[in-house]
């Protein structure tokens, strides 16, 4: 049985309203073209590279759960580190070499210090010294 109300035209209906503007910007909001920075460029600072590296310097060997390397590069100038990482956030970067693995070639990782990483052989200061410069 066919319904006895007419279906409604979509010219007859008022527009929807428009939800207010959300806090985060959407497209319908003017302005400048300018992004804002990301925030951990903004908040990065020499402390902060220095806890993110930990005890990593050339000469030292430690392990974590993907293996042992040692350092032999550790470089805190965020062009390179970018460079090398392939990364638009990178701030430094460390270049390793895989102990546990006869004839293993030099890689860049960019990870970070934590609980699971442990030092086997800290650097010793006559290796920082003769390091190249960063």
């Amino acid at each position: 049985m066919a319904s006895m109300t007419p279906p409604a035209l979509a010219e007859s209906r008022p527009p929807l309203p428009i939800r207010p503007t959300p806090h985060e910007r959407d497209g319908r909001q003017g302005g400048s073209d300018a992004g804002r920075p990301h925030p951990q460029q903004v908040t990065s600072g020499p402390a902060r590279v220095e806890r993110e590296i930990g005890p990593r310097e050339p000469g030292a060997i430690y392990k974590n759960v993907d293996g042992a390397f040692e350092v032999l590069e550790v470089t805190r100038d965020p062009e390179r580190a970018r460079t090398l990482l392939g990364r638009g956030s990178a701030q430094w970067a460390l270049i390793v070499k895989d102990v546990l693995r006869q004839g293993a070639e030099p890689f860049v990782v960019g990870s970070i210090w934590t609980t699971s990483d442990h030092v086997i052989r800290p650097a010793s200061r006559a290796e920082a010294a003769l390091a190249p410069a960063a």
